[in-house]
């Protein structure tokens, strides 16, 4: 389940409150009472078989009393009567309740299962959704509808609010009701039993009263679902969070609250990244962030220009900026010009600009003038202190009045009272306002990341280099031989294996059984060597005395051999000590050492690891973490988030590294362990990097059942590959595949061999330019809620051609889909557009999509015609010209007319 029937609870027309009461400091009470008093203009049914009047409304006896099923009910009852109402109110009618009680996960009937398992069992059939159990209930100001038992309301806004912390909900709601801060919907979560945040963001996503989306997160349980849902969403509107747990103490807090292991921090940041939302850590933090990005228009650049009637403002916030990775514009010569006019000459013209506490409003609105004209600008941070010279509130007055101004201009206004009222006068003007110059600076920074990474995940990333062809075979027979032997843990041989599989090249090993023959293969190798220890139960060899190195001659290696089993043994009496690894001893006298691995989290399953290598690589600390699968892009965002990038461009005499062969052993080992599920584990440590590219010095792979099977232990949805196949076009094969993000190019080149005509029928409209937005839209897709099949050819040159294009876009309930399709001129008439409409049915059929509908103008009688062979029916003429058609998925096949093209 995801957005359906949260309709009736986010947009009722009655509500029902069984449980109601008048007692005293009794849930029941509040909630009657706050939906009472929140001025809600429909029907309210309060329910308790005590009363025959409350509120001064008519109190039913039960369910079954009422004059009709209220869409929403609100439970305030004790544990043990809750499934049961579940289930009274599913057969009456109603689809949205809110559970307020506390406690159904932990008791249990006389039969030994969970309150909470009997209230969804009884809600399923009925298509009913759960908020909560323990939860403090929702918000919904736009309507007047407050079924809560919150201590206040709140105001009607823009902004959605979903916590899974009760306190924090109604710490929040007090703290943005003495700001004037007002909401689209304020929803407590509570155990998330069924509405989880994967729900509430799809749902929100496409609410057109909600601009952007705040959450408070403690954990997730189904990671996958909430990465599809927040990718979604943070493409159509601002989504910021703040994830608590940072410490490991304060993440075994918030696990033990909400009945779920919260996953590494790390990961959730690399999660929250990669979904294209904005983490904060202070409720300060989130709302100033909304605050920035609901108010500014989009901007390129990363620099702020700096304004103030007060030189020690600029400094802190100069410090403020730069101290967090920040950069001040660097003016220039015509900006300066402009400031010599505006400014006296006693005041200076760098950044950051003082005018002087004396400044008049014509110097205000001069020097914002110059600044926001200056080439390197990307903002203005504007910070007014109290002066008797110039009120706060005249010069918020005449900002106000300012035409809107070339570049985002971000306001500090430094005070209480009078500092407070021309904050409002810049809100309502729609400049974003903030109380210290280090919050503004940390805004802008805020500002600066999130477009930022809103633009990395939309960039094109370059295509694999063709010769990257994985043996997955050769890793399946490694694997499952030692599977089958019972060990998780692949000797240094097999794990090099693996890797060598994979196209990441390792320094050549031999394996020796006995001390002598280790010092047999040391001399064939040519010195110096390494010889390391082979042992199924001894996980890292260095901590046992197991690795010797720079070996110069045959006995050193046998004896370093007979010296590594004795210390082995030393310190594991059991370890069975299986042989010896002989290797040359790479030279990395100009080499970078770097770990690059792979670790299964508990909530979002395998993630990528990065950072300086060697020994004391805990110790060291420096690691990034990113999740599977990574195109070349995210693994260059990887490697730049790493202390140890700055050393990888080079310094002094020492060459810098080969950066895209990084980048390409990144995407090498995603692409393993998309392709085998068993990779639980894996460490390369240390991965040389030098000039001439990398080398594998060391390989510890663990290999286990996964939890999941195939990709269903990923949290984002990887290419399908197994979706590709070859269609018959007019007699010849042709190439039909899901679409690919580096597609971008082939598809603006298909774009553009459209006629007019063409474009007119898929787009409804003439076009001549899809921008770099639009097409990432198509080419960039999440593969669990979205299918886009292209049909390819190889031109001379041995690029990706683009004949033709079908896609279909899923509803989050997956009820419907949405399909269009179009063929390039050049192979119409050859039956490619039934193929690529039948793929997609088939595809849409399988995957369990309800229908698929279309709109088609009703000049396109090509497809018009072909749509109806394929089963297609008209359902409706939305308007003058324009059909929609639509094709049930789900029930007997229907019989389907002569073939048509």
């Amino acid at each position: 389940m995801t957005t359906r029937n949260l309709s009736q609870m986010f947009q009722p027309k009655s509500v029902a409150v069984i449980g109601a009461s008048n007692r005293e400091r009794r849930v029941g009470t509040t909630v009657l009472q706050n939906v009472v008093d929140g001025g809600f203009k429909g029907d309210v049914y309060p329910v308790n078989p005590k009363y025959s009047t409350l509120a001064g409304l008519k109190c039913y006896r039960g369910i079954g009393d009422l004059p009709q099923a209220p869409d929403l009910a609100v439970i305030c009852t004790p544990p043990s009567t809750v499934p049961d109402l579940i289930k009274a109110l599913g057969e009456r009618g109603t689809r949205a309740v809110v559970v307020l009680t506390s406690g159904l996960a932990r008791e249990k009937d006389r039969h030994g299962v969970t309150l909470q398992e009997r209230m969804l069992k009884n809600a399923k059939p009925h298509v009913l959704r759960i908020l909560g159990p323990n939860c403090i209930g929702l918000l919904s100001p736009g309507l007047g509808l407050n079924a809560s038992f919150a201590h206040m309301g709140a105001r009607a806004g823009k902004l959605a609010f979903v916590s899974q912390s009760g306190a924090l909900t109604t710490a929040v709601l007090d703290w943005a009701g003495a700001r004037e801060i007002g909401f689209s919907h304020f929803v407590s979560m509570g155990d998330s039993a069924d509405v989880d945040f994967g729900d509430m963001l799809d749902y929100l996503a496409s609410d057109p009263g909600t601009d952007a989306i705040l959450m408070y997160m403690e954990s997730i349980r189904d990671a996958r679902k909430f990465m599809s849902a927040a990718r979604a969403a943070a493409r159509n509107k601002p989504v910021v969070v703040i994830k608590s747990g940072r410490v490991p103490e304060g993440a075994q807090a918030a696990a033990s609250h909400t009945g779920a292991l919260a996953g590494s921090d790390d990961v959730y940041d690399a999660a929250i990244r990669r979904a294209g939302m904005l983490r904060v850590d202070t409720t300060d933090e989130l709302f100033a962030a909304v605050e920035t990005l609901a108010r500014l228009r989009p901007f390129g650049g990363d620099k702020l220009s700096i304004m103030t009637n007060g030189g020690g403002a600029g400094v802190m916030a100069t410090d403020a900026l730069v101290l967090e990775g920040g950069k001040l514009a660097h003016l220039s010569d015509k900006t300066r010009e402009a400031l010599d006019a505006a400014l006296p000459r006693t005041l200076g013209r760098a950044n950051p600009v003082d005018i002087g506490g004396d400044a008049d409003l014509e110097r205000y609105t001069a020097t914002l003038a110059a600044l926001c004209e200056d080439p390197e600008t990307a903002a203005v941070l504007f910070i007014q202190a109290p002066t008797a010279v110039m009120p706060s509130l005249d010069v918020a007055n005449a900002l106000a009045a300012l035409p809107r101004p070339p570049k985002n201009v971000f306001t500090c206004w430094l005070g209480g009272d009078t500092a407070e009222r021309a904050r409002r006068v810049c809100r309502e003007a729609g400049l974003p306002t903030y109380d210290t110059p280090e919050n503004a600076a940390r805004a802008f920074l805020e500002a600066v990341n999130y477009r930022r990474n809103q633009a990395l995940l939309m960039e094109t990333p370059p295509s694999i280099p063709p010769g990257f062809a994985p043996d997955v075979a050769r890793v399946r027979a490694i694997v499952d031989s030692a599977m089958r032997e019972g060990r998780e843990l692949l000797t240094e041989p097999e794990a090099k294996g693996v890797l060598s599989a994979y196209g990441i090249p390792v320094v050549e090993t031999l394996v020796a059984d006995t001390p002598e023959l280790a010092g047999q293969l040391a001399a064939g190798i040519g010195f110096p060597v390494a010889v390391k220890l082979v042992s199924p139960d001894i996980t890292h060899k260095s901590d046992v005395g197991g690795v010797v190195l720079n070996i110069e001659t045959a006995e050193q290696a046998v004896e370093s051999a007979r010296q590594i089993r004795k210390r082995a043994l030393a310190a594991k009496p059991d370890a069975r000590v299986t042989g010896y690894a002989v290797q040359r001893m790479a030279n990395g006298a100009e080499a970078f050492e770097l770990i690059v691995g792979v670790a299964t989290d508990s909530v979002f399953g395998p993630v990528l690891l990065f950072g300086q290598g060697g020994t004391a690589v805990e110790v060291i600390a420096d690691r990034t973490i990113g999740l599977p699968p990574l195109n070349l892009n995210l693994a260059r965002d990887m490697v730049a988030r790493a202390r140890v990038s700055k050393l990888l461009a080079g310094y002094r005499n020492r060459p810098a590294a080969d950066h895209e062969a990084i980048y390409l052993t990144l995407v090498k080992l995603s692409q393993l362990v998309c392709d085998v599920p068993e990779i639980a584990e894996l460490d390369i440590n240390p991965l040389f990097a030098d000039a001439h590219g990398v080398l594998a010095l060391d390989a510890r792979i663990v290999a286990r059942a996964p939890a999941l099977p195939g990709h269903g232990r990923l949290s984002i949805a990887p290419y399908p590959q197994e979706l590709e196949s070859t269609v018959d076009a007019g007699g010849k094969p042709v190439r039909v595949r899901p679409i690919r993000p580096e597609d971008e190019p082939a598809y603006n080149a298909f774009f553009h061999t459209l006629t007019p005509e063409d474009v007119q029928f898929r787009y409804f409209g003439l076009i001549k330019e899809l921008s770099h937005s639009q097409m990432a839209r198509v080419t960039q897709i999440d593969y669990d809620r979205a299918m886009t099949f292209v049909a390819t050819e190889k031109d001379e040159a041995g690029n990706t051609r683009l004949l033709g294009v079908v896609q279909a876009l899923a509803d989050p309930d997956n009820t419907v889909a949405e399909f269009a399709v179009t063929v390039s001129p050049a192979a119409q008439g050859r039956g490619l557009g039934r193929a690529l409409m039948e793929h997609i049915i088939s595809y849409s059929r399988k995957r369990g999509t309800g229908e698929l509908i279309g709109y088609v103008l009703s000049a396109n009688t090509r497809m018009l015609t072909l749509a109806r062979h394929l089963g297609f029916v008209d359902d409706k003429e939305m308007e003058a010209g324009i059909l929609h058609i639509r094709l049930p998925l789900q029930q007997a096949t229907q019989a389907r007319g002569t073939r048509g093209d």
